[in-house]
């Protein structure tokens, strides 16, 4: 697959050759796609809330009434669920929501994902994701003059330090870097920007010596 390459001011910056194996996947597994998100999701709940057991009520440990000869139920604690300012009974405590997912099909969605944004054309390849000074007006005018306005921009092995802070304002724009390619993110935005270190850096990333 061959990509036309922009620059930020909108010039034109060559073309580029994407792996079909990656960005051209014809049919989209949405099944593999909701995995993978509903797994990112999932790993980074915080999983903090938590109810207090019946250890834990602050109420008298004694008796409520004696055992037999009363006519009602059999109870030996107010902090039983079934009365106010009781425990709760099977509430939430902390925990992981976590879960496992086998790295193949994590991978799989990852190409699912930049294969859905290269058939709808909504992929663009940057020449580079640089900016000489830190102005988000600048910068929400050069995006512009690509057409974007929602998008997931992975500018790199590192992000410029002034596209950084540029963007940190503009609304619906996320900056990572090449590490920081994810299902979740991609599929969250309308429009994937790389830039050719990005494109270069996920040929590697999905090469055979590196999956082995």
């Amino acid at each position: 697959m061959k990509l036309d390459v922009i620059k930020l001011d909108g010039g034109k910056g060559g073309s580029i050759e994407l792996p079909d194996e990656i960005f051209g996947i014809e049919e989209i597994r949405a099944d593999i796609l909701q995995r993978c998100v509903t797994w990112q999701l999932a790993k980074r709940r915080a999983g903090t809330h938590k109810i207090q057991v019946r250890n834990e009520v602050s109420r008298t440990g004694k008796k409520m009434y004696r055992q037999k000869g009363t006519g009602g139920a059999r109870h030996g604690s107010r902090r039983a669920a079934q009365f106010v300012g009781g425990a709760k009974a099977h509430g939430p405590v902390v925990r992981s929501h976590a879960f496992d997912l086998p790295k193949k099909v994590r991978a799989l969605a990852l190409k699912h994902a930049l294969s859905s944004k290269a058939k709808t054309g909504a992929l663009i390849v940057l020449d580079a994701a640089t900016v000489k000074a830190t102005k988000t007006a600048a910068l929400r005018a050069s995006f512009a003059k690509i057409g974007v306005t929602n998008a997931l921009v992975i500018a790199g092995s590192e992000v410029d330090a002034n596209l950084k802070l540029a963007a940190r304002n503009i609304p619906n724009v996320d900056v990572l870097p090449n590490a920081g390619l994810n299902v979740y993110d991609v599929l969250r935005r309308q429009t994937l920007v790389l830039t050719k270190d990005a494109v270069e850096a996920i040929r590697a990333r999905f090469s055979p010596e590196e999956a082995a």
